[in-house]
């Protein structure tokens, strides 16, 4: 109607205030840039621009279209404002988010001396502590905190200012309180963590009978999560269903139920009140996609997203996006990620930095570093969190280099750290190349006052733990022992157990019982059960295990996990499976636990069937276990048979997978398709090159051997321990032993590798089984360390095989003495004899077998036709 009257000018006339007044406002309730314009104009001709309520009304109606600068150039040309006029400019300001103009509009009001009102101190109630104190000063003056809404005002920003304190102070002064009020103190105390105090507000509000709100109840339910108090959570379910707040109006206080359910540990019922909602809005999907997230669901948490999408009422946004991403972060849901990944690329969520930095996080936890720095050099606009995300992607995924090259481009862009960047940094220093870095890592943290936080604590103990500096690992936990919690010394504990220093392990959670004021949980008996495993500690490992039943922490599965790994390296399979059985709570690792248990200790039949019941999609982990348990049996068959389900589940690619394919073909006697194996490889690493070496040595091919281990250090791939024991045991089997001394000499002046113990086992198998055993007998006594029954059990097989009785005589008597009820040395002495014709020292040694009730376990030979 307006376009038409204006087009006919000789109509201008017919337009009165009142008319000007009603289009005006009409714009107010629908901004439009282009009709505020029209109108303004049309006032302008009429002339009743000067009118103080039409250039209020234009003030509001440009601010609401967009046009703030023009509001206010409106504001300026008024002469006599009202102030109405002035609170109208203010609240303009604040919608805008110009806080700074409403401010100084309000101190030119008071220059003018213009008289205020109620309303204008609640317009200019700022967060700022100064201002709002100013306008409490101001409003006690001039007597308008009688007016209710200033004081919920006051009320709800001193709580925002975090002064919960005056907050109170100001809801008690309020003489009439309406629901707001006390709306503003529950929520003013949940938003600084008293949520004590938040139901306490609520409780008083009903009991005054207080007409009641979604916001007040809502609120109260988030503190009863806050406190992870599921029965008055539940109370409140039922005084929301009881007072009707179960209906599609009433979706915030539904949406805080599914919270509630989930964060307190029921998922179910988080499900049950979701499924009931009649109408959803984005807030209850995020939160139920986020409670399935927390849950580690993550099909029900897809499906959702699916459920989400077809129904189409409401679209995923960034919230939803980065709750899914999250569970995208391993190898196995990698293509899922992928196809969130082209979701945010087709719906411009990749403008959302924080997106960007989900994805990058995703792709470095699922080894596509290259995809994830890839992100970060498109994203223009980096903050703090993508740089701390590529650090932490290069630290897990083995590149401590590029992190370390990382985190000097930031220092060089002068961004402030935070601890997070300090935490990421701090874990790609697990190298003794890294010791100096770390070293400053850890003066730059000191300087930056880092260092005060248990969690950098926490990751320098476990940092100098791993370069092998103990002395530095006790002297930080000591510094902060008193007030150190349990996080700590589950670093320092973990950190020995993690690199082999178990006995100083087991000296830490021994100090930490009789000095420390933190109590154990369940991380710290995981690891001294493991520390126990790894010393062969029976009785201290049964100690332990009645600690945890003791202390009640038996039940959880971590536990469970760690007693039936230790018992499989006692060799009590028996417990193992006891404790495998008394499992209710069964995950894949219980499962890997209980199946690398029975492989260790050559019961690998057992194994296989356990593997053919397993209630869980494999992983790597029981795939290299399963492999070794046929190598044991040298059972092709099944081993063909994991083969094929390898390729199904598309792990043919994992390295540690294909080196136990190699070692299962190389001992069941396919070479040739070990060979195969190795040589289709697209990427090779310490593993496979190890069990190839292996696999030719076992075939007796030690020349073999040596051209894989050369070829290993021409692609630059650092050689291990076991690749010299390896290439020695290989040397062993060929009779290389000229060439397996170089490999021994050489090993650690040119590859750093220290010898150990199954090193020097090795030299003496090599020497002993081409007859040189006085050789064998002086490079014994010239070793560095005192010799073990390995190696005096490897000098007794070569005199066994070459007829030396003397010399076997003297090895046997040692042995005996380390290990006196061990029936096979006996055996092999007594077979020495039969070889060299001394018929009655066999016959006195089997006797005195058969007296002590000594029993060797009989041999056996298995052929599986493939």
């Amino acid at each position: 109607m307006f376009d038409k009257t204006s087009q006919r000018t000789q109509l201008y006339n017919t337009f009165g205030f009142f008319d000007v007044l009603d289009l005006v406002n009409y714009c107010k309730q629908t901004p439009n840039v282009t009709n505020v314009t029209k109108v303004h104009a049309l006032a302008f001709k009429v002339g009743v621009l000067a009118h103080l309520p039409t250039a209020t009304s234009l003030v509001i109606a440009y601010a609401r279209a967009g046009r703030y600068l023009l509001s206010v150039a409106i504001f300026h040309e008024v002469f006599n404002k009202d102030v109405v006029v002035w609170n109208a400019m203010m609240t303009c300001a604040v919608k805008n988010g110009e806080f700074l103009d409403a401010t100084g509009t309000f101190m030119q009001m008071l220059r003018e001396r213009v008289e205020f009102d109620s309303v204008t101190l609640v317009i200019v109630v700022s967060n700022r502590l100064a201002c709002l104190q100013c306008v409490h000063s101001l409003g006690l003056k001039f007597g308008l905190l009688s007016d209710t809404d200033l004081c919920n005002a006051l009320i709800n920003a001193y709580a925002k200012c975090r002064e919960l304190c005056l907050s109170e102070n100001m809801f008690v002064e309020t003489e009439v309180k309406d629901t707001i009020s006390w709306n503003s103190m529950i929520s003013g105390c949940l938003s600084n963590n008293r949520s004590d105090r938040s139901l306490w507000y609520f409780k008083k509000m009903v009991l005054c009978g207080v007409r009641l709100d979604n916001v007040g109840l809502s609120c109260a339910i988030a503190a009863s999560t806050c406190l992870q108090d599921l029965d008055i959570g539940k109370v409140l379910h039922g005084f929301g269903l009881k007072n009707g707040y179960n209906e599609s109006s009433h979706v915030s206080v539904l949406n805080a139920l599914v919270s509630l359910y989930y964060k307190c540990g029921d998922i179910n019922d988080a499900e049950i009140v979701f499924k009931s909602m009649y109408s959803k809005d984005l807030v209850s999907w995020n939160t139920m996609i986020n409670g399935f997230a927390s849950y580690g669901m993550i099909f029900e948490a897809f499906s959702l997203l699916r459920q989400m999408q077809v129904r189409g009422s409401v679209q995923p946004d960034t919230v939803t996006v980065l709750a899914v991403l999250s569970l995208c972060a391993e190898s196995l849901f990698l293509r899922e990620g992928k196809s969130i990944h082209g979701f945010v690329i087709r719906r411009l969520f990749g403008l959302d930095v924080s997106v960007i930095n989900s994805l990058m996080n995703m792709y470095s936890k699922c080894n596509q570093i290259n995809k994830a720095r890839s992100l970060f050099v498109s994203l223009q606009d980096k903050d703090l969190v993508s740089w701390n995300t590529m650090i932490s992607g290069y630290a897990q995924n083995g590149k401590p280099t590029f992190a370390q090259n990382m985190f000097k481009k930031l220092m060089y862009e002068c961004l402030e750290c935070s601890l997070s960047t300090v935490l990421a940094i701090l874990s790609s220093c697990d190298s003794h190349e890294s010791l100096k870095f770390g070293e400053s890592l850890h003066s730059w943290a000191m300087k930056l006052g880092f260092s005060i936080s248990f969690l950098t604590v926490n990751s320098l103990i476990f940092m100098y733990t791993n370069y092998g500096h103990l002395r530095a690992s006790f002297a930080l936990l000591q510094s902060v022992s008193r007030d150190a919690d349990t996080a700590c010394w589950n670093a320092m504990i973990a950190g020995c157990t993690q690199n082999g220093y178990f006995l100083e392990a087991l000296e830490t959670f021994k100090f930490m019982r009789r000095e420390a004021y933190a109590k154990h949980d369940v991380v710290t008996l995981v690891n001294v059960v493991s520390a126990c495993g790894n010393l062969e500690l029976v009785s201290n490992g049964k100690l332990v295990h009645g600690f945890a039943v003791k202390t009640l922490v038996d039940d959880d599965v971590r536990i469970k996990n760690a007693l039936i790994t230790m018992y499989g390296r006692f060799g009590d399979v028996d417990h193992a499976m006891l404790v495998f059985d008394s499992c209710h709570n069964r995950n894949l690792c219980s499962w890997n636990c209980i199946i690398s248990a029975l492989a260790q200790n050559k019961i690998a039949q057992t194994a296989l069937h356990l593997f053919q019941n397993l209630e869980f999609e494999t992983d790597e982990i029981t795939n290299s276990t399963i492999l070794s348990a046929c190598s044991q049996i040298g059972s092709i068959r099944n081993g063909k048979q994991i083969h094929g389900h390898v390729l199904r589940s598309n792990f043919h690619t994992n390295c540690y997978i294909v080196a136990a394919l190699i070692d299962m073909y190389s001992n069941c006697g396919r070479l040739d398709v070990s060979n195969h194996i190795f040589n289709c490889l697209q990427e090779t690493n310490i593993a496979s090159w190890n069990s190839m070496i292996s696999a030719y040595g076992f075939h007796s091919k030690g020349e073999n051997a040596i051209e894989i281990f050369n070829k290993m250090i021409m692609v630059g791939e650092k050689p291990t321990k076991t690749t010299f024991i390896n290439l020695l045991s290989a040397c062993a089997h060929s009779g290389i032993v000229n060439e397996g001394l170089r490999f021994y000499k050489c090993m650690f002046d040119e590859y750093g590798v220290e010898p150990v113990m199954e090193h020097h086992v090795c030299v003496v198998d090599m020497l002993g089984r081409c007859g040189r055993l006085n050789a064998v007998y002086e490079f014994i006594k010239s070793m560095p360390v005192e010799p073990d029954h390995g190696v005096w059990g490897a000098m007794l097989s070569s005199c066994n095989y070459h007829g030396d009785v003397e010399m076997g005589k003297k090895v046997g008597e040692i042995l005996f003495s380390l290990e006196p009820k061990n029936a096979g040395y006996y055996v092999s002495l007594a077979n020495t004899y039969v070889g060299a014709g001394s018929w009655s020292d066999a016959v006195k040694l089997r006797e005195f077998v058969d007296d002590v009730r000594l029993k060797k376990p009989a041999g056996c030979s298995l052929v599986d036709v493939g």
